[in-house]
């Protein structure tokens, strides 16, 4: 006989009055029991749980997967709420549901893979969508998550990725973060990023480590101090499509970045430079000196505007950075210019 969830945001209510433990057990039998490919397992959260009861219905789903539906409210959050196995998904109701970072937590929000300092293996076929992440900065006293062991080198941001292959994140904000806003960091694949806004966060809107073959699409990045995107670290093969960056320190930083597609991004307003592309330096016996493969090569840029930024529109700094494309680019009322190259012809411009 299979046994699931089916749809349960009414049932989970009235289970509410019997207490968070005789639903938790009920999941859990749930989850032990067979389930059908065509109806996973769903468990509908009510309003007021706290984090720690999210991430016991995380864990409450079975190795096949499922879904965990939070409701429209304020939800406060005291610890990361993580997604580390095969197959699941969490979801809300859109900007009415709010995940607040509580005073003092002093931890990412979400973490997409294992909440360790080195993945030892690949998460994959995640989902999170239609949530408002609120990082609560000003009331955050540090930006790593933990001061020493694992959870060191995780940053607090809005949502970390880490260790993630063929998984998607959709129509989420991500403001007010102690880090970055969404962060993907370490042998990340295939991850498809749709609809996210982020502002106000201690660094970048969006930034990028170690990422591929993935998709990012209608981005909304506004009033960060730092940039609107920042890619710093084998960034290769990527497509960013459809993206108006405003009011950020930068528009886009680039360093180690190869053979990405950037198509129909805006940037508006940025205090210094619209894109900012580089390599990274290190000491050499002869002094400072690129280091190796870190140049951003073979990148194009279709439709790229670039408007009021207080720098250049597209500043490449070091004459590593050869072979990158502008096709129809628009550049108009920047302070120091349109392009802006170390030595001539370092971008080709169609």
């Amino acid at each position: 006989m299979t046994t699931s969830f089916h749809d349960v945001r009414g049932a989970v209510a009235a289970k509410w009055t019997m207490g968070w433990g005789l639903l938790v057990l009920l999941a859990m039998r749930l989850a032990a029991a067979e389930t059908s490919p065509a109806q996973p397992t769903l468990i509908a959260l009510p309003a007021g749980v706290t984090s720690a009861e999210i991430q016991a219905a995380l864990d409450a789903l079975p190795a096949t997967g499922g879904e965990v539906v939070l409701p429209a409210g304020r939800f406060e959050i005291h610890q990361p709420i993580i997604l580390s196995r095969d197959h699941q998904a969490l979801s809300g109701a859109g900007a009415a549901t709010i995940l607040h970072l509580a005073d003092n937590a002093n931890c990412p929000v979400l973490i997409l893979g294992q909440p360790v300092n080195h993945p030892q293996h690949t998460v994959k076929d995640l989902c999170v969508s239609g949530l408002f992440i609120d990082g609560n900065r000003i009331r955050q006293a540090r930006e790593l998550w933990r001061l020493t062991g694992e959870g060191a080198q995780i940053r607090n941001n809005g949502i970390t990725v880490q260790g993630v292959s063929d998984s998607s994140v959709e129509n989420v904000t991500t403001a007010r973060c102690r880090s970055g806003g969404l962060v993907t960091t370490r042998d990340v694949r295939r991850l498809t990023v749709s609809g996210l806004d982020a502002f106000d966060n201690e660094f970048d809107g969006l930034a990028c480590y170690e990422t591929e073959d993935c998709f990012f699409e209608n981005l909304n990045l506004h009033n960060n101090p730092g940039a609107g995107i920042s890619l710093d670290l084998a960034f290769n093969h990527n497509v960013i499509r459809n993206a108006t960056l405003t009011a950020n320190d930068l528009g886009i930083f680039m360093r180690a970045s190869r053979e990405n597609q950037f198509l129909n991004v805006t940037i508006r307003e940025s205090r210094h430079h619209g894109v900012f592309m580089a390599h990274t330096e290190q000491r050499t016996a002869n002094g400072w000196g690129p280091a190796p493969k870190t140049e951003c090569t073979y990148n194009a840029f279709t439709n790229l505007i670039a408007m009021n930024c207080g720098g250049a529109a597209f500043r490449v700094n070091n004459t590593t950075c050869t072979n990158n494309i502008l096709i129809r680019a628009k550049f108009a009322g920047n302070g120091k210019g349109g392009l802006s190259l170390a030595q001539p012809d370092l971008v080709t411009v169609r």
